[in-house]
């Protein structure tokens, strides 16, 4: 008779057969962190995303997700390998805003779900009476913690899951199955010891000081692509250049610093960079075909057009700031007079004008 042991080393094996950086098992009990989860969104600190604050009772607990669930099989992507420090693009006549790295390349959901879900029905087929059940981030899962007891990494002050030898440029992605299997080794809780550059780097400071919680309503990730309403004008000059997700927080991690072990780490072929970023001036004047043609296969499609063309008005405001541009600050002013524009777009358009009044 095969041992679950074997059985888990076969699908472990079967997931690195399919190019994912990092599998491992954990089981599939309640969350450890209820009262954590809970006082955070008493706090507000979830923002917009209401989503986060449905469906608890299977978010605490995978087996209310998947009745009879025993194990989850928790595996990652590597999207993005170490580089230093990129500069700010005002190479490119201070006009273009960046994007954050996972959304730069095909869209992760696509990617990983498609492969999580030829090794469910594989599954399937061989355990006919078991459950299988294959989840991206779009499922009530805590998946950073059960990646955490299933060895892939450690959740760091950052709240990113950081794996010492290749760093935090994860995606993540699960199986909730009732299968029973052996489980792997928790990785060591604690990867960042007395570090803070995350901590120090944060723009808006959403990191909490002692670090391991994010306040979301600060984030220039949540800001920019969770965030549906006017940005508040106190984070407009910290948000930069960027209008689709930050890296700061990863890009100044010391794990994510070049070295031997993760220059060897395999990086998914899918999520090579097809752009980093877009010209503010052509954003502005981008029509909504125009953003589901930059969308097409991408993550980006998660924010809507008004979003976009918001974000693209703040970081333009944050470049003409120090590089003259008649072109972009004229564009500015025909949206902050518009009558047509929605409301989000000419009021952030309108915010950025003042901002920019005493610099003339």
């Amino acid at each position: 008779m095969t041992s679950s042991a074997d059985i888990t080393q076969r699908i472990l094996a079967r997931c690195r057969e399919l190019g994912f950086a990092l599998a491992g098992v954990c089981d599939a009990k309640p969350t450890e962190r209820e009262r954590e989860l809970l006082q955070w969104l008493r706090a507000g600190r979830h923002g917009e995303m209401g989503y986060l604050a449905r469906h608890l009772d299977m978010r605490l607990d995978p087996a209310t997700f998947v009745p009879g669930a025993k194990t989850i099989i928790c595996v990652a992507d590597r999207y993005s390998s170490p580089s230093p420090l990129p500069p700010a693009h005002t190479g490119r006549g201070g006009s273009f805003g960046r994007i954050a790295r996972y959304a730069r390349g095909k869209d992760y959901h696509r990617i990983m779900r498609d492969r999580l879900g030829k090794l469910s029905r594989d599954l399937s087929q061989l355990y006919p009476h078991e459950r299988f059940r294959a989840c991206v981030d779009t499922a009530p899962v805590l998946e950073r913690e059960y990646a955490q007891r299933a060895g892939l990494g450690a959740i760091g002050k950052n709240t990113m899951l950081i794996e010492r030898s290749v760093g935090s440029w994860l995606l993540l992605g699960e199986i909730i199955t009732t299968l029973p299997l052996a489980v792997s080794r928790a990785s060591d809780p604690d990867p960042c010891g007395g570090c803070t550059r995350c901590i120090d780097a944060c723009p808006t400071k959403a990191i909490a000081v002692e670090g391991w919680s994010i306040d979301a309503t600060r984030c220039i990730s949540y800001l920019t692509i969770e965030h549906h309403s006017v940005i508040d004008e106190r984070f407009h000059e910290a948000i930069g250049d960027w209008i689709f997700g930050c890296d700061i927080c990863q890009e100044v991690c010391p794990h994510n610093e070049p070295k031997s072990q993760n220059r060897d780490a395999p990086v998914h072929a899918a999520y090579a960079p097809r752009q980093d970023g877009f010209d503010l001036l052509e954003m502005l004047n981008w029509s909504e075909t125009d953003r589901e043609q930059a969308s097409i296969n991408s993550a980006l499609k998660r924010a809507r057009l008004d979003m976009f063309r918001r974000n693209a008005i703040i970081a333009a405001g944050n470049t003409l700031r120090t590089h003259r541009n008649p072109a972009l600050a004229g564009r500015i002013r025909e949206i902050a007079a518009s009558q047509d524009e929605p409301a989000t777009v000419c009021d952030s358009a309108q915010m950025v004008l003042r901002r920019l009044e005493p610099t003339g």
